[in-house]
């Protein structure tokens, strides 16, 4: 009789693991339903990029049946692979044909121990973009951020009480004593829920404590604090913008989607945007639009294509012989945090290793309840000033993302392997966690430009890091409140231990100093995803701006742009949730020029 009850549990198991982690075969998806075959040679709207704003745009226009809209990506739908809808399985995602693969340009004094001394900065290329490849995790960011929008930037209509609304009308919160929040939304299209359940997350917050902090909802009245982490996953499904809005609304008359295509070149008249031309199948079309092209292409691919149809920085755009329409300073401003992972062992089984996450039980219960490690990825968060006078009164500085494991495979840093294997794969299997320390607002600016004028080419992305040393005195304050954290009777308790971090590349530094520390971030810290500004809204006549306070390109009429390249500088967290904010207010300020 057990061993019977033992054969048919393993035959569900195997059976489960087939259904979630291979492609259906021969059955139509969700993401294959909604894609069109052909398309007309004209539509009241043409959104390129079907990105976390895109897919949001193209699903909120396409509520007035009168109106015809288009969606053209250059990647494929959402349930191609259909691990993609695990969020555990982010990082697998990273480099693969679901992300655009883009590295920073090697840059002096920095990323020496990555590979071609180079920086991901990857995105997501496929319907729904970033928010169908990141790691879930929900995080609007400061208050203050969206004030300094308003105050220094004079982005009047973009402040925090502004975009409130919007965040709220973006989420389906999830978490039973969030619910009844003034700062958060009920019935919206996007989950948000709490990340799976790790004890190491008790400890981490209990840490916080114990350096003067309280446990908070970071997407609440404050952001600072040690909170648990708030992940865009429904019943253990991630809840991307692109499966949310356009999978789960089905087909529409009035809306087509187009994948695997490639736009290469906007066309203007006389000063207005007319058209797209579009690489589909290996073969050049065009189509038309009546009321407005909106680019939502990304924070790389948004400067790109403005700069191919000879819009941005006239000097440059001479430079490589595209005829210039309009002198604006695209790619000028290229903002995103620097982050340095540090890994700490401990003695307590309290963490999650890679293979009790991809185990037959943890695969049971994720498929049976949509539960478990495989729902989510990141645990707990905290947001912390350098200056604890400043709480209260100024965004934080510093992010620390804990993950519950080393990370057991090189996908995110990028490391060379002779970094890796010292800092990765030699502790794969050993008891530990890992923080992610960020800081969220380098004074030093990067910028995008343009290669050559091959649309299939990537970008030349330069992220300047480390160029102002305000910069590495800021991380390295970082490092040390992870050190701080580290010391605290909470993580004694399971013997957090850094000494895993003593690098062979940086030895010749006594261990935990601060030449030690500046080696270390030196060689191995790197960009963090989260990529804004490029195309940055301000004030018309705004010489720093391309778009204006209606998101319009200055100069160029039935133009416009948004995604998180309109941001006048990144925010204090992952920037998946004021896209999709800023693109609900977008659309809104639409249906209302249409009236």
């Amino acid at each position: 009789m057990e061993f019977t009850r033992l054969t048919a549990l393993v035959v569900v198991v195997f059976a489960v693991g087939y259904a979630v982690f291979f492609r259906y075969k021969n059955k139509p998806s969700l993401g294959e339903s909604i894609v069109s075959d052909k398309i007309s040679d004209e539509y009241d709207y043409v959104i390129v990029g079907a990105g976390s704003a895109g897919s949001i745009l193209a699903s909120r226009l396409a509520e007035d049946a009168n109106k015809s809209v288009l969606l053209l990506e250059a990647g494929d739908h959402f349930d191609y692979d259909q691990n993609i809808h695990i969020p555990w399985m982010a990082l697998n995602f990273l480099q693969s044909n679901f992300a655009w693969n883009y590295k920073s340009e090697t840059e002096k004094g920095i990323f020496l121990g990555l590979k071609e001394k180079r920086s991901l900065l990857n995105k997501g290329k496929i319907l729904g973009g970033s928010s169908t490849i990141n790691a879930c995790m929900y995080a609007r960011g400061s208050p203050f951020d969206f004030e300094e929008w308003v105050k220094k930037y004079g982005c009047k209509g973009w402040g925090y009480d502004d975009l409130l609304p919007y965040f709220k009308k973006t989420e389906d919160i999830q978490i039973p004593h969030l619910k009844m929040s003034e700062y958060h939304g009920s019935g919206g299209p996007i989950a948000v829920s709490n990340a799976f359940y790790i004890p190491l997350a008790d400890h981490f917050i209990n840490a916080g404590k114990e350096m003067g902090y309280m446990e908070s909802d970071y997407n609440g009245k404050s952001q600072t604090g040690f909170s648990r982490v708030q992940t865009t996953a429904r019943f253990g499904v991630r809840s991307s913008t692109g499966f949310e809005y356009l999978g789960k609304r089905g087909k529409r008359t009035n809306l087509d989607i187009s994948v695997n295509s490639l736009v290469t070149k906007i066309k203007t008249e006389e000063k207005v945007a007319t058209g797209v031309f579009f690489i589909k199948h290996g073969r050049k079309q065009f189509v038309k639009a009546k009321r407005d092209i909106i680019v939502s292409a990304g924070a790389f691919n948004s400067p790109q294509l403005l700069m191919l149809s000879g819009i941005g920085p006239k000097r440059h755009l001479q430079d490589l012989g595209i005829p210039v329409v309009q002198d604006l300073p695209v790619g000028k401003k290229f903002d995103d945090h620097i982050t340095i992972a540090i890994s700490a062992k401990i003695n307590q089984s309290v963490h999650l290793d890679k293979e009790k996450a991809l185990g037959l039980w943890s695969l049971l219960e994720y498929t049976l309840f949509g539960t478990g490690p495989l729902s989510s990825l990141s645990t707990a968060a905290a947001f912390l000033h350098i200056d604890k006078t400043k709480m209260g009164k100024q965004r934080p500085d510093i992010m620390i993302i804990s993950l519950p494991t080393t990370f057991g495979d090189n996908f995110f840093s990028n490391y060379n392997e002779s970094v890796a294997e010292e800092l990765i794969y030699r502790y794969k299997n050993t008891p530990a966690f890992t923080g992610l320390v960020s800081l969220l607002h380098p004074k030093a600016i990067g910028s995008v430009q343009l290669r050559n004028t091959d649309p299939f080419d990537s970008p030349l992305l330069d992220t300047n890091h480390l160029t102002d040393k305000q910069d590495e005195d800021d991380l390295l304050s970082g490092i040390r409140l992870f050190e701080e954290l580290v010391s605290t009777d909470a993580m004694k308790s399971i013997g957090a231990d850094i000494s895993i971090n003593q690098a062979s590349f940086c030895s010749h530094y006594k261990f935990r100093s601060d030449d030690f520390w500046r080696c270390m971030i030196r060689h191995i810290a790197h960009n963090f995803y989260h990529s804004t500004s490029t195309c940055k809204m301000g004030m018309t006549g705004d010489p720093t701006a391309v778009v204006d306070l209606d998101l319009r390109v200055q100069g160029i009429k039935n133009l416009r742009v948004c995604d998180a390249s309109v941001f006048p500088s990144v925010t204090s967290a992952n920037t998946n949730a004021p896209v999709m904010a800023v693109a609900e207010k977008f659309a809104d300020m639409l249906k209302k020029e249409r009236q």
